[in-house]
């Protein structure tokens, strides 16, 4: 059964894509609007740098209880905790964990500094990405000598990095460099990502622990990204019902306001018909058999 998606504002530049997980290695694709645009995805082009991380920590080139290196130039506020904390000497997989839990940008910054930039951009293309890559470092100021965005990226190639993360890469390019053992790490990571604020609000899972199937038995793998004019989210999501791997990201101009809550709405309709796919029975619990209304959004 299709997702039907909300009504979109014109306002808003929308990427989206929904994919039936359990139709993996070609999935079929449960929703979609303009897959192919591209949008600043803000912090969810950290999922390249734990890809990245968690193959060198499987080759052994890094060791899980090496210590971070923050070079003053890469220090940066906002998201996360470890800028802090009074101890910031954190391991690697400490330092992963932060950027999966909380979106950490400090974690982030020491971390792309340690494996470099150039082995981030190179995950995105041997995964055969054209449209979607961590670009830079996250700056406290992006000035115009600087690349243009942290991230940017299409929910085509997002949603399907999200399925072979959640499902295993198959016969794909890059297949090498998302083997069970490197999956599980990130996945692991993803795993106590404590945003639900976006798409994931409607599986009404316990935010700060979520590590196990929760409300409904859903199993909740995802990834945020949030900048004054943009929301984003990328995830793979289970139920007793189905299993979805989704991408959708929303950008917008100054110009027009915020429109953030415009925007978390429509991403928070969007969940509310995955949840329903997934789980197969309505946000009381009663059985959605019959009731192709709640999945689907039309009127009964």
């Amino acid at each position: 059964m299709p997702v039907v998606l909300p009504n979109l504002d014109p306002r808003i530049t929308w990427s989206i894509r929904v994919l039936d997980a359990t139709t993996a290695p070609d999935p079929d694709v449960l929703a979609e609007h303009t897959p192919e645009q591209v949008c600043r995805t803000a912090s969810v082009g950290k999922l390249f740098l734990l890809v990245e991380v968690a193959n060198r920590l499987v080759d052994g080139s890094l060791d899980a209880t090496d210590r971070i290196e923050i070079p003053d130039e890469l220090r940066v506020e906002d998201s996360g905790l470890l800028y802090r904390m009074l101890d910031q000497h954190l391991t690697v997989a400490d330092a992963a964990l932060l950027v999966g839990a909380v979106s950490d940008n400090l974690a982030t910054n020491a971390l792309a500094h340690l494996v470099g930039l150039d082995a981030i951009h190179a995950v995105a293309e041997r995964l055969g990405y054209h449209d979607t890559l961590m670009l830079d470092y996250i700056r406290d100021e992006r000035t115009p000598d600087l690349p243009w965005t942290t991230s940017y990226g299409c929910a085509r190639e997002l949603a399907d990095l999200a399925l072979r993360l959640g499902e295993g890469p198959g016969d794909t390019p890059g297949a090498d460099l998302l083997p069970e053992e490197v999956r599980s790490k990130v996945l692991s990571w993803l795993a106590a990502d404590t945003d639900t604020s976006m798409l994931a609000d409607s599986f009404l899972l316990d935010p700060l622990a979520h590590v196990a199937p929760e409300y409904q038995g859903i199993v909740l793998r995802h990834k945020t990204g949030s900048v004054s004019t943009a929301r984003i989210e990328v995830g793979h999501a289970a139920g007793p019902a189905g299993r979805v791997a989704y991408a959708m990201a929303a950008n917008w101009s100054e110009a027009d306001g915020d429109l953030r809550a415009v925007a978390i709405d429509a991403m928070r309709a969007t969940g509310e018909r995955i949840r329903a796919h997934i789980t197969g029975v309505a946000r009381d619990g009663s059985p959605l058999e019959g009731r192709t209304a709640e999945v689907t959004g039309e009127r009964r």
